[in-house]
């Protein structure tokens, strides 16, 4: 069974309040939990009263392996329960900025149908004004 540390919302609406908890990673949310081991209420303009946490159940659940969640890692970490390992960094993408075939065929494509696009555009003005302009002699006609 793997236990987790997480938040779980209370409070009513545009007024957040979690109990972070110890639960099973296969319930949900707001749903079953083993243990509640504090408060965090986001709200709260007074620093002391925003984390009310007890500390020695959570250096108890995290020796035998619970996992926070990120936002409980960081509350952990405020209070100085919890000095894990930092979260891993995005790892490095080489290759990114790469030209391939495959990337060279798209680029060409799209630069086609933009070509094809500015060309139909191009015909369909020329068009009206055509027509307008044979609208406006009809009209010169019609008058004499």
């Amino acid at each position: 069974m793997a236990v987790v540390i997480r938040m779980r919302r209370t409070g009513r609406r545009n007024r957040p309040c979690f109990r972070i908890n110890v639960a099973d990673s296969r319930s949900p949310r707001d749903g079953r939990f083993i243990e509640t081991l504090g408060q965090y209420d986001p709200i709260s303009n007074d620093a002391e009263k925003q984390v009310t946490l007890d500390v020695e159940r959570a250096k108890h659940w995290l020796s035998l392996g619970a996992l926070p969640s990120d936002t409980v890692r960081s509350i952990l970490r405020a209070q100085g329960v919890f000095e894990g390992v930092a979260p891993k960094r995005p790892r490095k993408r080489t290759g990114r900025g790469k030209m391939t075939k495959k990337r060279e065929a798209r680029i060409a494509a799209k630069t086609d149908r933009a070509a094809r696009k500015g060309a139909r555009r191009t015909a369909r003005v020329e068009v009206a004004r055509a027509a307008k302009a044979a609208a406006a002699e009809s009209a010169e006609g019609a008058e004499e």
